[in-house]
């Protein structure tokens, strides 16, 4: 370089540190951005979610700031929402007859609600305890608002993190976050005079003015971990989830009960229901419908306090330009259906009564009937009784049938004898042989399966009502403390294999050895040795079922059990005291004497499949 270059390199130099020493900041305003910047990183620090455990928690202690680095921190953090970034945290309460409700004014949302009605009952070494149920309550849940806000933070301010200003009367409360420039995001709630129903408003002032130009929706975020609150952990689990009901379809859906699962519809929503087996959390649209939603499910741990995470984002329309208030509905309360009913938007299909007629056997004719007798009958077991006694009458001329075909086979059994002794070596021939005398006889081997065709889809309705219907829950019979959940007749040390549990279920075993009496009473005069094996596959069946029924609901296998009683008193009753031997005798020759029929296309059919049958036996002999 020559020397006029260098020159000007120096006075370049020496342009930069003079301006460097001239614009640098003073010894205070340094002071003041190195504390700002170590108030962020310890706020960043400090924990975003409490711990589960707070017994022994101490929160870690907050910085404190000079008012005007406060207002530096809330403006760059908040933006628009700066001046309701701070305020003492207080809570709240709503209340009626049935419910207790306490708010937070940080995120103006439900941070407990307790169900005056129900209680939560546990064991340990000290007995039975007893707490009033409560939802919402878990200090890991979140119910915020996510405003795209230009310039805050991240570009999003969470509702969550504001100290709303709060103003209460009578059973309303309003929650209020101002907006610099004079407009505001509010909440209010309006709890009804009894009942589980708030009324819920969220009004958008001036929003627009704020939010990222063009925003047409803003996304509520809802994270809720359902605590567990019956004794039954399997079923609780199983009927746990979130539901959703999409405006353009006729019924609810939901996401998995029993693994990890995500939905997406994209359409217009009616509601969104987080659920429990017997309690449910339901945000409602009052008029327009949510956009959208995200909504999954994640199993949690056996052995976690937490019995599942539910998640929804939903999508609340927003018009650029209007103050707009967005109206719902939250239901807080128990799974009853007259209660969800009565939002005639098919929010009671939460209730997992089965679909088809299985649900519609529920919904409307045992669900009704239940209740129905419970207004004369305290006892909820006697009322299963009751039912079934009802059941058996209005279907034992079906089970008359079905008996007075088994007396016929009784009687015919010498000729059934004569058959097998002539066709040992040949059973496909016998069997056609024996269809012969059956249709020469009039009768039917098919007699007896009709009345269990014809309660097979109440106890299927059944099998879905007990573990579903609160109707049930700590409702306590003979030895069972909850017909919604197994009887622990008494506990074991050990777990049983095939998940029977740690207990015995008295109900489960009752119903199994009945079960097998009556079979044996049932079966002991037919003949079965065309097919020997059913003889004992009808023995094993109820010793399969022990595994499943040990940890089933016990108000079912209470039913299962006095059902089978009255079926023995029935059958027993009926061949002692109706049946006439000599008479069906008579019966059988004079059917026998009388002009054959024509014999039935089924009966045909049969016959020639027992031929054929036959034919391929020989043919394999050969």
């Amino acid at each position: 370089m020559d020397k006029n270059q260098i020159t000007g390199v120096f006075l370049i130099f020496l342009l930069l540190i003079g301006y460097t020493y001239f614009n640098a900041p003073s010894a205070e305003q340094l002071a003041e951005q190195a504390r700002i910047q170590d108030s962020i990183k310890m706020a960043e620090a400090l924990p975003q979610e409490a711990p589960a455990n707070l017994d022994n928690y101490v929160e870690p202690q907050k910085p404190t700031l000079s008012d005007s680095a406060q207002t530096l921190l809330n403006q760059a953090t908040y933006g628009a929402f700066a001046n309701a970034a701070t305020g003492d945290i207080q809570n709240y309460f709503l209340e009626n007859d049935d419910i207790k409700i306490q708010f937070s004014n940080k995120g103006g949302y439900i941070n407990e609600a307790t169900l005056k009605g129900y209680d939560k009952v546990h064991y340990d070494s000290t007995g039975e305890q007893r707490s009033k149920v409560k939802l919402l309550e878990d200090v890991k849940n979140k119910f915020e608002y996510l405003l795209p806000v230009p310039g805050a933070g991240n570009g999003i301010v969470k509702t969550s993190n504001l100290i709303f200003q709060t103003q209460q009367s009578g059973n309303s409360i309003t929650f209020t976050a101002p907006l610099s420039s004079g407009g505001a995001f509010q909440q209010k709630y309006t709890l009804a005079e009894d009942g589980y129903t708030l009324d819920y408003d969220v009004t958008f002032k001036g929003l627009d003015q704020v939010l990222n130009p063009g925003a047409e929706s803003i996304k509520l975020n809802w994270v809720n971990y359902l605590d567990r609150i019956e004794n039954n952990k399997t079923f609780e689990k199983r009927y746990s989830t979130v539901y959703f009901k999409e405006s353009d379809e006729g019924s609810a859906d939901y996401c998995s009960c029993t693994s990890d699962d995500d939905e997406a519809p994209e359409q217009g929503l009616d509601w969104v229901s987080h659920v429990h087996q017997f309690f449910n959390t339901s945000l409602i649209a009052n008029g327009q419908k949510f956009k959208s939603a995200k909504l999954s499910t994640q199993l949690s741990a056996d052995d976690s306090e937490d019995m599942k995470l539910v998640k929804s984002e939903i999508s609340i329309p927003f018009n650029q330009g209007s103050a707009e208030t967005f109206a719902m509905k939250m239901y807080v309360g128990p799974n009853e259906y007259s209660n969800l009913k009565q939002f005639d938007n098919s929010l009671e299909e939460i209730l997992p009564f089965g679909v088809s007629i299985v649900g519609t056997i529920n919904r409307h004719i045992i669900r009704p009937f239940f209740n129905f007798l419970s207004q004369f009958i305290g006892s909820k077991g006697i009322v299963i009784i009751v039912l079934i006694f009802i059941i058996k009458m209005l279907l034992y001329p079906l089970m008359y049938k079905m008996l007075h075909s088994q007396a016929k086979m009784q009687a015919l059994k010498p000729e059934i004898a004569k058959l097998t002794e002539k066709y040992k070596d040949e059973p496909q021939k016998k069997q056609v042989e024996t269809m012969k005398i059956y249709r020469e006889y009039g009768v039917s081997p098919f007699g007896g399966c009709m009345p269990m065709v014809m309660q097979m889809p109440i106890w299927y309705a059944l099998f879905r009502f007990f573990p579903a219907s609160i109707t049930f829950r700590q409702e306590p019979f003979l030895w069972a403390t909850d017909l919604s959940s197994y009887d622990v007749f008494f506990n074991l040390p050990f777990e049983l294999p095939l998940g029977m549990g740690a207990h015995i279920s008295l109900f489960t075993i009752l119903w199994a050895v009945t079960t097998l009496l009556y079979t044996y009473y049932n079966t002991k005069h037919m003949d079965m040795s065309a097919n020997p094996a059913m003889k004992y596959v009808q023995y094993l069946m109820p010793v399969m079922f022990l595994g499943f029924f040990n940890s089933y609901a016990s108000g079912l296998t209470c039913y299962m059990f006095f059902s089978n009683i009255f079926n023995i008193l029935q059958t027993v009753l009926t061949k002692k005291f109706v049946f006439d031997e000599e008479k069906i005798k008579l019966q059988l020759a004079k059917q026998k004497a009388a002009p054959k029929k024509k014999k039935s296309a089924f009966q045909a059919r049969l016959e020639e499949a027992m031929k054929q049958q036959q034919e391929a036996q020989k043919r394999k002999r050969k």
